[in-house]
């Protein structure tokens, strides 16, 4: 498919408002449904895959790769997430919607085939870029088709369909896993496919295909742009690289990921994103610092239940669970009308619920402490970033003109998903310096290994309990008219 600026045959008919209709009155419902469908695939790919993916690597013999897996997916996301923005806003986002979902589709087919654990990396690296393609397309989706006064809503309902899959998703991994083999967790997934195809691109190029301006001369995509997201991409795969290995030797890639990394970052998020600028800037900065410290512990806390509390990996799991219900509560909460007036206030606040559940989640290495707490510690958290992340998605599509949406919101993707990666590469680097092991002693843990160190659990929670609170500062600082450039 031809990426090449195309005018319009025609603009996409533009749906019309009811102020008494939600994202499920009839003009919208086969959007909304469509678009949520694919988020669910999403979600639920997130949640199995992970369940399955130790298994894949001790069957490819590729433990020692195994946290590659997951660093392809990020570091591909980020070049498909600058690529997504550009395209949609140049010829509106049903094409790079289209070719993520195909993407995402055929790199689980590359990992559900693999014959060795090289080749598995490389599906995980398809499924993220198309997974980087998909998800700002959606968001331009949103921007186009929504009213604004519609728009938290339709977040909320994201938000929602992450709740089934985070609690079904493992179960079903496990099952499949267990009966039928990984390769069929991989597998089965695409056929999920053909359901958010089918439903939703035909709404989407009926209600937000095409570019802004029909009439306006086709413009070229931003080349630099691209090298910069191809920097930003080489850049923090070799930060992951060394982040994993702790010898001196692993300050040269380490290094030189970082020299790729700063130059392309400055480029590509908003002008003055690192110094918590007032408006657009500090919503992007906001959603890196809330989604990379919260991910960033998060991450450790099955293996801490595991290792230090006896839980087996599936009871450590389900802890997490009641987190997804929380988390879609908070949105709900934001996306109502009554709420808006107070948006920023509940940021705040929902920083503030981050911070104390990441700096409390360490109290279950007290031996006197019942294991359960971590589950309504996590459960406060989950609802304080319920409350924030809906938010940034609406006043990120608010201070956006529309012909900026995409760029705009890759921008958003991009602090994001680059947050978790240097987080992740922080914290794994704490812990493995603190005793916490390699990825290979993890699994051997699982099976009844010996335990980690409590102090290497302790460097990762506590310094990104101090960078959630930095985030609550950071929520002070919403408020301006939308940045234009």
């Amino acid at each position: 498919m031809s990426v090449l600026p195309q005018r319009a045959a025609a603009p996409a008919e533009p749906i019309p408002d009811d102020p008494k209709g939600g994202i499920l009155a009839p003009a919208y419902r086969t959007l909304s449904i469509g678009i949520i469908s694919v988020i669910f695939l999403i979600a639920f790919e997130a949640t199995a895959v992970g369940t399955a993916m130790p298994v894949a690597a001790r069957e490819l013999d590729g433990i020692a790769l195994y946290a590659f897996a997951f660093s392809a997916y990020f570091t591909t996301s980020l070049f498909g997430m600058v690529l997504s923005g550009q395209w949609a806003d140049r010829q509106g986002p049903l094409r790079p919607l289209t070719v993520g979902i195909v993407a995402f589709a055929a790199g689980l087919v590359c990992s559900g085939t693999a014959g060795a654990m090289w080749m598995f990396v490389l599906g995980r690296a398809v499924q993220g870029f198309g997974g980087g393609l998909v998800i700002v397309a959606l968001y331009v989706v949103v921007s186009r088709a929504y009213e604004e006064r519609l728009r938290p809503a339709i977040m909320a309902a994201f938000a929602a369909s992450w709740v089934v899959p985070s609690i079904v998703g493992p179960l079903a991994a496990g099952t499949v896993t267990e009966h039928l083999g990984w390769r069929w967790v991989f597998l089965g997934i695409p056929a999920l496919v053909f359901v958010p195809l089918a439903v939703a691109l035909p709404a989407i190029r009926r209600s937000a295909s095409g570019p802004v301006d029909s009439e306006a001369p086709p413009v070229a995509f931003d080349r630099r742009r691209i090298r910069l997201a191809l920097g930003i991409s080489a850049g923090a795969g070799l930060l992951q690289y060394a982040a994993q290995d702790l010898r001196w030797l692993s300050l040269v890639p380490g290094l030189a990921g970082a020299a790729l990394l700063v130059p392309a970052v400055l480029g590509l998020l908003p002008r003055g994103t690192y110094r918590a600028r007032r408006g657009l800037p500090s919503v992007v900065l906001l959603r890196g610092v809330a989604a990379g410290s919260f991910i960033a512990a998060e991450s450790f806390i099955p293996l801490m239940l595991v290792t230090q509390r006896g839980l087996s990996p599936t009871m450590a799991g389900f802890s997490l669970a009641l987190g997804g219900v929380t988390w879609a509560a908070g949105s709900w909460v934001q996306s109502q009308g009554r709420t808006a007036p107070y948006r920023e206030r509940l940021m705040v606040l929902g920083m503030i619920m981050v911070t104390v559940a990441i700096a409390g989640a360490p109290a279950v290495l007290v031996e006197w402490v019942p294991v359960w707490i971590i589950a309504l510690v996590w459960a406060l958290g989950c609802l304080g970033m319920g409350l924030v992340i809906g938010s940034t998605s609406v006043l990120l599509l608010k201070l956006s003109a529309p012909e900026e949406a995409g760029a705009n919101s890759a921008s958003l993707q991009i602090s994001d998903a680059l947050a978790n990666v240097v987080l992740l590469a922080a914290g794994g680097a704490a812990f493995a310096a603190l005793g916490g092991g390699a990825v290979g002693a993890a699994h051997s843990v699982a099976e009844g290994g010996g335990a980690s160190h409590p102090g290497a659990f302790v460097v990762v929670f506590l310094p990104m309990a101090c960078v959630a609170l930095v985030g609550a500062w950071v929520a002070t600082r919403l408020d301006a008219e939308p940045v234009r450039g």
